[in-house]
């Protein structure tokens, strides 16, 4: 199962307004709308770009499977690679747009991002490719803190604000469910290289109006060795080993070394990251700032909710293929209700949560998206996209959509400005570890669920249908709990602007 492409996951907004950047960057009087627009524009292009490669490369896996003799592992590390170092140094992303300036941060990421897709672009050979492609995770994990940091210190009146906040939205919702699109005609119409070439000239186009529009701000003083290094080699190596064990559990039994000596590590690394940070002086996470609950809610809800969504896209790409008989580009085109769903679920939620505040539009979205997973479980071997996806599939993107922001929302306000970076990097790692995790799971699931099917003599399509049903109904029980915890979040006055 594991051969097959991987999912785009859910957008992920990161509303990270730095302290220093607000009292450093030149004053918005000083601004002019030309340098106002483009500053938008490149944020957005940046974090589409970033948000693109967690997903374009999905369809093109067979073909570098074919041209670079991948084993299954291979195919599965090129998209995990990336996942998982984004996911682990996000949170030191984060911290670095606060601590060294955003324009360095930025221009940091983007240039190890564009070097790295032509790494992997040109690569002959597994290991390149997938150490190009953690490299691209690392530049993504600087660049997307930083994008938000724009939007955040350039539109500094509210409703000024909200609106970049929902137009960066919609663009990246885009970006994350337009990359099995545009990966499948890239892949049969000009090759599976392009998935990564494609990033060059963008990156070098963004680099130059970067280096002329984005203001230049002072650093903090000693803002490298702030840095929190061993926290984040300790969480990105316990996640990493947490989702190798879970992935292995597929083909071993869990009393096996390949399943718990990964788990094991991973507990190991988790608790001296936790140590880590309690004795640290500049940790990469206070754990202070957990005892926040809006912050500490916000976590869980898109914990469960990137766990739930990163997962369908996943297992529908799978029955799209396998069972539909689709090509990459045709599934790739299936995908489509589902990104506009997220598009208009995104504009949406930025229109009404100043009337609303976060609290509603993230029950609501979560509740919509169990019942669109619910409905999903009901696949049929011998169904279409017509008459088993379109309707609960845009039903549960629209319901990710509408929550997307309600949860950057609530995840930041009320935090300090010095720790604005660090709250939206946290709350962004919570939607992508909860993604890997939830993959893992998901995926282990619904294999066993084929072979326990198998084993009755059921035929293979049934099989498979139903391994993905299962899945697809315990994604249903991950955004239900996320919709019961986002009631724990705090009331707030209808009057009050995010």
């Amino acid at each position: 199962m594991r051969t097959a492409a991987a999912p785009p996951p859910p957008p992920h907004p990161i509303p990270a307004p730095a302290a220093d950047a607000d009292a450093d960057a030149p004053p918005p009087s000083s601004r002019t709308p030309r340098s106002v627009a483009a500053i938008l524009v490149i944020a957005c292009a940046a974090q589409f770009m970033v948000v693109l490669d967690v997903s374009i490369v999905n369809v093109a896996l067979p073909a570098m499977r074919a041209e670079l003799h991948l084993s299954a592992a291979g195919l599965q590390w090129i998209v995990n690679a990336y996942a998982l170092a984004f996911a682990g140094l996000l949170l030191l992303g984060g911290r670095a747009a606060d601590l060294v300036g955003t324009k360095r941060a930025f221009m940091t990421g983007l240039a190890a991002f564009t070097v790295a897709s032509l790494a992997g672009g040109l690569a002959e050979g597994g290991a390149l490719l997938i150490a190009a492609r953690a490299v691209q995770g690392l530049g993504g994990a600087i660049l997307a803190p930083a994008t938000l940091t724009l939007i955040m210190t350039t539109f500094t009146e509210p409703a000024a604000r909200t609106r970049a906040m929902g137009a960066w939205s919609a663009v990246m919702a885009a970006g994350g469910a337009a990359g099995a699109v545009v990966g499948g005609v890239l892949t049969e119409y000009a090759g599976w290289r392009w998935v990564l070439f494609v990033n060059v000239p963008i990156g070098v186009a963004l680099l130059a109006a970067a280096f002329v529009y984005v203001p230049r701000v002072t650093a903090r003083e000693g803002g490298l060795r702030r840095l929190d290094l061993p926290g984040a080699v300790t969480v990105t190596g316990g996640l990493t080993a947490l989702v190798y064990g879970i992935i292995s559990s597929e083909t071993h039994g869990w009393g096996e070394a390949a399943v718990w000596a990964p788990l094991a590590a991973a507990a190991v690394l988790l608790a001296a990251f936790l140590m880590i940070e309690a004795k640290v002086a500049h940790p990469l996470v206070p754990l202070g700032i957990l005892r926040r609950r809006s912050l500490a809610v916000a976590n869980l809800v898109v914990l469960g909710m990137g766990a739930a969504t990163f997962s369908m896209w996943f297992l529908l790409s799978l029955y799209f293929q396998q069972i539909l008989g689709h090509s990459a580009v045709k599934a790739g085109l299936c995908f489509l209700p589902g990104s506009i769903a997220i598009i208009v679920g995104a504009q949406v939620a930025t229109r009404v949560i100043p009337r609303t505040g976060p609290r509603p539009l993230l029950v609501t979205g979560m509740a919509l998206s169990t019942v669109g997973f619910v409905w999903l479980s009901r696949l049929s071997a011998d169904g279409s996209f017509a008459s088993d996806v379109v309707v609960p599939f845009t039903l549960a993107t629209f319901g990710a959509g509408l929550a997307m922001m309600p949860a950057t929302v609530a995840a930041t306000s009320g935090t300090d400005r010095a720790q604005a970076g660090l709250a939206s990097g946290l709350v962004n790692t919570s939607r992508q570890v909860g993604g890997a995790i939830g993959l893992a799971l998901l995926a282990t699931v619904a294999s066993h669920t084929t072979a326990a099917r198998l084993a009755a003599h059921d035929d293979m399509r049934v099989a498979l249908t139903d391994g993905y049903g299962r899945a697809l109904l315990i994604a249903a029980v991950f955004t239900a709990c996320a919709a019961l915890g986002a009631l724990a979040l705090p009331r707030r006055n209808r009057t009050e602007r995010p």
